[in-house]
């Protein structure tokens, strides 16, 4: 369980912290302790231990900002609230829903089935020492998709990585300023690649690679990760920022490499 749900103090600082970086420097904490269901002198003994844990600072008049380490702390709390909903809608919420999967064989309703995910997709099977499984809920021919409920067990999935290759905007040289034999490097490690930029799209091309995404790339290497798929984002130095705080917001793992030439 997320740590800010274990307990209700640990659940009151967190949607105290939210109020105030919402709206800071003024908060009503009247409106606050009704929100969270207890009293404002409640409210005033947590702002003190938030000001002394050093998440909040105060100018002493009732005008209160959140600090640098008081946003770290709620980006870290969310991420882990994210991540405990996902596993909550995946992996408990499934043993009552019915998933879709592709059907590597014939199979008939009622039938117990493995499932296995792989390259991101679900594919139910009559394998044996699959730990993860359920029952057929309707016919399903090879190749076709089939429903399956009364899921159990854990689908084994191992979170993919993402490899964030850096190159210049074109008033810094741009594609020409792109070391393209470590670009063909990282290449190599994954067979996803997206791109953001005109200027990693002509790197992309240089090297004889066109990018599997131009649109959407930050949105496909977070959804790319979570389902196993490990990928290569070359991009443009501006937007390296917007999607470094995406991914750690997520908290996935990534590596930076920067392709520029020296």
């Amino acid at each position: 369980m997320a740590n800010v749900l274990q307990s209700k103090r640990e659940s009151s600082r967190f949607q105290i912290l939210v109020e105030i970086a919402a709206h800071q420097p003024n908060l009503r904490q009247k409106e606050v302790a009704e929100s969270l269901g207890v009293t404002p002198q409640a409210i005033s003994e947590y702002i003190k231990e938030l000001v002394a844990d050093g998440l909040v600072t105060t100018d002493g008049r009732m005008r209160y900002r959140i600090t640098k380490e008081g946003v770290e702390w709620l980006l870290e709390s969310a991420a882990e609230l994210k991540r405990y909903a996902r596993v909550v809608m995946e992996e408990i919420i499934s043993h009552v829903s019915v998933w879709a999967a592709l059907a590597e064989a014939d199979l008939a309703e009622g039938e117990h089935v493995s499932l296995e995910m792989r390259c991101g997709l679900l594919y139910a099977n009559k394998k044996e020492g699959i730990e993860a499984g359920g029952v057929v809920i309707a016919d399903a021919g090879a190749g076709e998709d089939v429903g399956v409920s009364d899921l159990r067990g854990l689908i084994s999935l191992d979170e993919g990585r993402i490899l964030l290759c850096k190159v210049p905007r074109v008033q810094n040289g741009g594609s020409r300023k792109v070391d393209l034999a470590a670009l063909r490097d990282q290449l190599s490690r994954v067979k996803k690649v997206g791109c953001l930029g005109i200027e990693a799209l002509a790197a992309l091309r240089k090297v004889g690679r066109e990018p599997d995404i131009i649109f959407g790339a930050k949105e496909f290497a977070v959804e790319a990760a979570y389902h196993g798929i490990s990928s290569v984002i070359v991009s443009v130095d501006e937007q390296i920022p917007g999607l470094l705080t995406r991914l750690e917001s997520e908290g996935l793992k990534y590596e930076l490499i920067d392709l520029t030439l020296g």
